[in-house]
């Protein structure tokens, strides 16, 4: 049990990174078992944690398709369900950029939709209010690792005749109403970037109905009929065509080898981020400058983020000022995210304003994202907990 103490205002000696990835001696060493075989690119291993991980978060046939990114998943997914040219996806404002970025690939139009004041997930009824005949797509953000409302979405999309698309970035592992992220049939990204719940260092993974995923799996590889590991393993052969105008979105054998294991201690890894989520929360409890995250009672979030707002009537400092003086006390934080309609490319292309999202600006103008990570101590937590509310005391409006 993590018992924080309260605004010490104690300077720790050495700098708390944000989120540093937490690798051990078991991914070391698969890592060199893989350079010293025949397969580093796309072979045994990948197919190895496609399997594992499809049935890990329970996706139709128990299996994934494994990509570089989850922007490339992202990608795929669009592309597998025809979008282009005179489309419209609905996407939330407050995401990282990726998530409108792969529509203007594809030539589509990004359309965006305010945000839940409280999960900060896109609100079912912003959605509703900008869907047209022109929209083909849904995707929602899991955002921080909560799960969007998908019922509420799932009804949208079947009064309209839309598909659904989750970016689950943050959502490894996330369970909607007793349902893990990953196992529906819509298409589902993920993704294992460094910072995230599980790391290949760069890669992600789709989710979704296995005949989805093999024309993803095509079109995630030039478009090829048969990839590598099919035309080089015993047996195969070298005969292919490319059936489509494909990408390059493939992971590596050697990113596999750290997913295999990084899979396997998710489980204490999600726990511990709980662990932590909560001493945090009732830390900042009751704190009127403090506006802690919110967790459904009917969900499980996997805690990839801790994005505290601040409620700054009460503060005589703003959310960068309060960002600097982490900073002096030794406490990494990030900031999740600008809002894509405060972005000039799409501020410029489409002509947003700041106060177009009103939900989405306010959050951003207020959050601060802290440590949140299974190496955290008990006395990182409580040095964080002591860095923040020694900054509200001093700065008390």
């Amino acid at each position: 049990m993590i018992e924080p103490s309260r605004g010490t205002r104690r300077v720790r000696a050495e700098f708390l990174p944000y989120s540093p990835p937490s690798i051990g001696q078991e991914e070391i060493d698969e890592v060199v078992d893989t350079l010293r075989t025949d397969w580093i690119t796309t072979g045994p291993k990948t197919k190895a944690f496609e399997a594992q991980f499809g049935a890990y978060v329970g996706a139709p046939g128990a299996t994934s398709l494994m990509l570089n990114s989850c922007t490339a998943g992202l990608h795929v997914a669009l592309a597998t369900l025809g979008v282009g040219p005179g489309d419209e996806v609905v996407v939330p404002a407050l995401t990282f950029a990726a998530t409108a970025n792969v529509v203007e690939h594809l030539g589509a139009k990004p359309v965006l939709a305010d945000v839940s004041p409280d999960t900060l997930c896109i609100d079912p009824a912003s959605v509703a209010s900008v869907v047209t005949k022109a929209t083909k797509v849904l995707m929602p953000v899991h955002y921080a690792g909560h799960p969007a409302d998908l019922d509420a979405l799932d009804a949208l999309a079947d009064a309209n005749g839309l598909h659904i698309v989750e970016d689950a970035a943050h959502a490894a592992p996330t369970w909607y109403r007793g349902t893990m992220i990953g196992s529906r049939a819509n298409l589902a990204a993920f993704s294992f970037y460094a910072t995230k719940n599980l790391t290949t260092a760069e890669g992600g993974a789709l989710t979704g109905a296995p005949e989805r995923l093999e024309t993803a799996r095509v079109l995630g590889l030039h478009g090829m009929s048969k990839d590598a590991w099919k035309r080089f393993d015993k047996g195969g052969s070298w005969a292919y065509d490319i059936v489509a105008p494909g990408f390059k979105y493939n992971m590596t054998d050697i990113q596999a080898a750290l997913g295999i294991h990084q899979l396997r201690k998710l489980a204490g890894f999600h726990r511990r981020r709980q662990e932590v989520a909560r001493a945090y929360t009732e830390a900042f409890a009751g704190v009127p400058a403090l506006q802690p995250p919110t967790e459904r009672s009917d969900v499980v979030s996997s805690w990839h983020l801790y994005v505290l707002r601040l409620r700054t009537e009460h503060l005589r400092i703003g959310r960068n000022a309060f960002i600097e003086e982490l900073k002096a006390r030794n406490i990494g934080t990030s900031v999740h995210y600008r809002p894509l309609h405060m972005m000039s490319f799409y501020a410029d292309k489409y002509g947003f304003a700041p106060h177009d999202y009103p939900v989405a600006r306010d959050a951003f103008e207020r959050m601060i994202s802290i440590p949140l990570h299974p190496r955290l101590s008990d006395v990182d937590v409580a040095d964080v907990v002591d860095a923040v509310l020694g900054i509200v005391a001093d700065h008390a409006a």
